[in-house]
């Protein structure tokens, strides 16, 4: 008690320039960020033969425009908005590239970018996401989130004592010092990772990042084979569970400009790697808990430092990837899940909250978290749907 009396006192006397919990809520949505589906990227690049150059101006086009979206979208609304790169659609052009050359690529990004900038422009996803029930959001979103907590436990069958002695720090402060709980059960982590030797300080290499502009060329068949299920994958897997989460977290903002302002980065961006920017939801929502502010309103400075984060990631490349790299897979396993225990719980209390959409929201989680995929869209999507279809049908008998 006397800690955080004088912790507060050095915030409120400025000493502090900036709240650590902002701080450390930035970098480990960054850290999970890269660290999950980083290798992703290289793999994508890869299956069109990109040069190690090419790759490189990737993860510049790709850190400066998660960057520049997520601290001026946050410092717009004043609401934490953090952006990503589509992950599905990562792991989609793994498989879709193949026998294209790089300027087709750039031309299929650069079309998936305008499809999401019209849908923006003409309010399209702003009138489907006004049709989701809350309670149907946030099932979905407990979905997306419920693995990263299943996975401080998988974690934990491979390094008990670090996975044991981060739960153990999180949960003795998440009451007593709310706001540093996550930055002090990440230093317990980190101090346990060196002591165990899990930290590959060897692994570390300094290299600024130079971007390589590649010419778009536009073909019919780029188009329909990668731009529409790029476009798609991007919409139903990452920007509709990216906007529940803002919704969850109670942040209501006009997703439309949201959708306008990614897509017209991945625009400008494409020629030089940036093929797909939208809203983040698992990572974002570590910026979105009572831990990282207990004032709603000063929580958007969170998604600001990751923002800047991001954009070393730009500047900086494969250096600081092989930052986040150097951390052993449990610690970041560990901390991910332990980051979002609060909204897991959160969401699931509002999904199972009405009595008339439970059995809806509990298809849609149950399905969201299956993981399965069809013709190239996660479960996340499909969960929705196949909820949503359940809540009508529901509905409409209740009212016969």
């Amino acid at each position: 008690m006397v800690l955080r009396k004088r912790l507060g006192i050095l915030i409120k006397t400025r000493l502090l320039p900036f709240r650590i919990a902002h701080i450390v809520a930035g970098f480990v949505a960054v850290l999970v960020g890269y660290t999950s589906s980083a290798v992703i990227i290289f793999q994508a690049a890869d299956a069109i033969g990109a040069t190690p150059e090419q790759i490189s101006s990737w993860l510049w086009a790709l850190g400066i425009g998660m960057g520049l979206t997520s601290i001026g979208l946050s410092l717009f609304y004043k609401k934490p908005i953090l952006t990503a790169w589509s992950t599905p659609g990562a792991a989609l052009l793994v498989t879709s590239l193949s026998g294209l050359s790089m300027n087709e690529a750039v031309g299929a990004f650069i079309v998936s970018s305008m499809l999401i900038v019209l849908f923006g422009v003409a309010g399209w996803f702003n009138l489907f996401v006004r049709s989701i029930p809350t309670e149907l959001a946030s099932a979905m979103l407990a979905g997306v989130l419920f693995a990263f907590g299943i996975n401080v436990f998988v974690a934990m069958q491979s390094n008990v004592v670090l996975v044991g002695l981060m739960l153990g720090v999180f949960f003795t402060l998440k009451f007593r010092l709310p706001r540093y709980a996550i930055f002090l059960t990440l230093i317990v982590g980190v101090f346990t990772s060196l002591v165990q030797g899990e930290v590959l300080l060897s692994s570390f290499e300094t290299s600024l990042t130079t971007p390589v502009w590649v010419t778009p060329k536009f073909t019919v068949g780029a188009i329909i084979g990668v731009a529409i299920p790029l476009f798609i994958v991007t919409m139903a897997s990452q920007n509709i569970p990216g906007y529940a989460a803002l919704r969850a977290h109670g942040y209501q903002v006009n997703p439309s400009p949201l959708m306008t302002w990614t897509g017209l980065a991945g625009v400008i961006l494409a020629p030089f790697g940036g093929y797909a920017f939208n809203l983040a939801a698992i990572t974002a929502a570590i910026c979105m808990t009572p831990e990282v502010d207990e004032d709603p309103k000063q929580r958007f400075m969170a998604p600001v430092w990751a923002g800047l984060f991001y954009l070393l990631t730009g500047i900086f490349g494969a250096a600081v990837v092989s930052l986040f790299l150097m951390f052993p897979t449990e610690l970041v396993m560990a901390i991910a899940g332990i980051a979002l225990i609060t909204t897991i719980a959160n969401s699931l209390t509002i999904a199972l909250s009405n009595d008339q959409s439970r059995e809806p929201a509990l298809l849609t989680f149950m399905i969201t978290v299956s993981g399965i995929s069809l013709f190239g869209i996660g479960s996340a999507f499909w969960g929705l749907l196949i909820g949503l279809l359940a809540n009508y049908w529901l509905s409409k008998n209740q009212q016969i």
